[in-house]
């Protein structure tokens, strides 16, 4: 997923101790305290330690856990609402009494146990994990059927009606699950590190068509009854469904796009390159392990970039440039079927090596089908995003977030979405193959996504298996990258490398010549890329006059522009300077596109200035019915005492 905070108690220079608190759950009572040890003298012990505990789950899978799902599904627009039978198989140990499951705004009507009635025990909310579902089994029980309904308010769904869609005509439905938000669409064991085979079932209105992060079908049927099936093994955040009036493209023999029939071949034109990038990504890291890659365009209100659901990963369609531009987003999600989806991240204190393992391996990919300088471009938007949120996080007091290694006691995990987790890891990782070469760094991803795959892996345990498998072969290494001040120390470290890009400065020098008073069109701006604007834009002084607005605006179409990313940038520029020409624009952006990556830059400078907090809360009341549940959450945050 494109773009969780930490305040880690002790750091030692010769060891580290990472205790997991459990006051959440106090039943964990067999899993205590997770003690990693790594010594400057013998690090390449491994380490006696036991399985992290998840304090974002009430399972307990030591005891008790979830295998496969069955999974029977009925999709209801007119009420927004699923109802369904979910069946679990499940592994208990020996003198167990109950397995624990995670719901939240979930009307359970029913449970078997091994096909005969149980009474289950549903706990009282709390407001960060919803509520705990305990249902009574022994050690020789097989079987968990649970019968219900969802909530019409249900986190992870976002019902649009058919004036939200491209084709204005048939409703629409998609999920989004990570983090934690599985649990409002089904009953289970809502952590990264529980994973789980699954089939289902999902009825939908005949005209309209189910996909999932499954195998897939490739046209609709006369029936409105699908049937999926995923033989790997994933955690409960990729389970993924949507449901609208869907057409299928192939792009390549593994690969193929899912889309509005309005929007089809836009979408596969945009995304023709996705073949190639499969290819660049094998050639890198070894076999997909997936089957199939295809890629869905979700309505506008989808609030992420892209969700790297198995098998179908879920993209917004404010990727659609035209040009191909922007698809490193297709990069990052593919990127994600081996560090994420393959080996995931234990808990989501852990997040980091989800995201920041992603985002080098898009870099990688890119390089390969486009080129080292686009590479660079792209990794120094990285660091610009980095530099901006240290700097955002120390000037709103939360300067501890800025560590790689989160702790999100008693928080929703979603708050570690920040650019620390993908764009500090990924100058890691940099460094890393700076330092050993890349040579040597492939040969030990290559062992990395091998030995763990399908698995399951945190912080402690990685830096642990770095230097064995890396560090120690190579003098010196470890001294020069120091992991440790990189994942648990705030800040950007100084020995993070740079990065020279000609196209950079270039934009640069343009940027710099205009505020020295070179009219805008003058400026040599023929055959830019897209991040050169992005540099350009990033450039320019904070406070523009009216004048200066209009005159970039005039000889650039920034306005106009069709390219999402630079739209958004200017529009950034717009609110903060109350460049009021272009607020047409900016309304009708904020109201058409969910995308929180976008929204919270925008609105938060309409909310830090007094003069536009009242235009901020006209816009987000007329668009908040085309937001996602993650994106209003945060708008509302951020308006609150406003």
């Amino acid at each position: 997923m494109q773009h969780f905070s930490l305040q880690l108690k002790t750091i030692l220079s010769s060891l580290v101790l990472f205790s997991l608190f459990t006051a959440c759950n106090p039943e964990k009572k067999t899993t205590e305290t997770n003690t990693d040890v790594i010594t400057e003298t013998d690090s390449t012990a491994q380490m006696n330690t036991k399985k992290p505990v998840d304090i974002h789950t009430f399972a307990i899978p030591e005891e008790a856990k979830i295998t496969h799902l069955d999974l029977k599904l009925n999709v209801d627009f007119e009420n927004k609402m699923l109802s369904g039978v979910a069946t679990y198989d499940i592994e208990v140990q020996n003198n167990i009494d109950k397995i624990y499951l995670d719901t939240r705004s979930l009307t359970i009507e029913k449970v078997e146990v091994d096909g005969q009635k149980a009474e289950f025990e549903l706990a009282n909310e709390d407001q960060n994990l919803g509520q705990k579902l305990a249902i009574p089994v022994t050690s020789q029980s097989q079987k968990v059927t649970i019968t219900y309904q969802t909530s019409s308010e249900a986190e992870a769904l976002q019902w649009l009606s058919p004036s939200q869609t491209a084709g204005k005509k048939s409703p629409f439905l998609f999920t989004q699950s990570q983090a934690i938000l599985a649990r409002t669409w089904v009953p289970t064991q809502d952590s990264p590190g529980i994973r789980f085979t699954y089939t289902a079932e999902v009825t939908v209105p005949k005209e309209l068509m189910a996909v999932m992060s499954a195998e897939n079908p490739q046209q609709k049927n006369d029936s409105g009854v699908y049937t999926f099936k995923m033989e790997q093994p994933i955690p409960a955040y990729l389970l993924a469904l949507s449901v609208g009036d869907l057409r299928f493209q192939p792009i390549g023999e593994r690969t193929g796009v899912y889309a509005e029939p309005s929007m089809i071949s836009k979408s596969a034109y945009e995304f023709e390159e996705m073949d190639k990038m499969l290819d660049a990504a094998e050639k890198l890291y070894g076999e997909y392990a997936w089957g199939r890659y295809d890629l869905i365009v979700l309505p506008p209100s989808f609030p992420f970039g892209g969700m790297e659901n198995p098998r179908l990963t879920f993209a917004t369609p404010t990727i659609l440039a035209g040009d191909r531009s922007l698809t490193s987003l297709v990069a990052h999600e593919l990127a994600h079927s081996w560090s994420g989806n393959l080996v995931t991240n234990a808990t989501w204190n852990d997040f980091w090596l989800n995201e920041g393992f992603t985002v080098y391996f898009e870099n990688r990919i890119m390089e390969e089908v486009y080129g080292k300088d686009y590479a660079e471009m792209l990794a120094l938007i990285s660091y610009q995003d980095l530099k901006n949120e240290v700097e955002a996080m120390k000037k709103a007091g939360s300067g501890e977030d800025t560590r790689l290694k989160l702790d999100l006691t008693d928080r929703n995990p979603d708050d570690g979405v920040t650019s620390i987790a993908y764009d500090k890891g990924f100058y890691l990782l940099k460094l890393i193959e700076n330092t050993v070469g890349r040579e040597k760094f492939d040969i030990f991803l290559n062992q990395y996504f091998t030995e763990f795959a399908f698995k399951t892996t945190n912080t402690e345990d990685f830096l642990t298996y770095l230097d064995k498998n890396l560090l120690s072969k190579v003098e010196g290494s470890m001294q020069k990258i120091n992991p440790k001040e990189w994942i648990y120390e705030t800040g950007i470290p100084s020995n993070i490398p740079k990065i020279e890009s000609e196209r950079y400065d270039k934009a640069i020098a343009a940027a710099t010549s205009w505020k020295e008073g070179t009219p805008a069109a003058q400026l040599e701006t023929k055959d830019w890329a897209y991040q050169q604007w992005l540099f350009f834009l990033s450039a320019l002084p904070e406070d523009l006059t009216s004048q200066q607005m209009e005159e970039l605006d005039k000889q650039f179409e920034f306005s106009e522009t069709g390219n999402n990313e630079i739209l958004g940038k200017w529009l950034v520029k717009v609110a903060h300077n109350q460049y009021e020409k272009s607020y047409p624009q900016l309304r009708k952006f904020l109201v058409n596109v969910g995308r929180r990556k976008f929204l919270s830059p925008i609105y938060g400078e309409l909310i830090a200035n007094e003069k536009t907090i009242p235009l901020a809360k006209e816009i987000y009341e007329e668009a908040k019915p085309n937001y996602h549940f993650v994106s209003s959450s945060s708008i509302e945050k951020m308006l609150e005492g406003k």
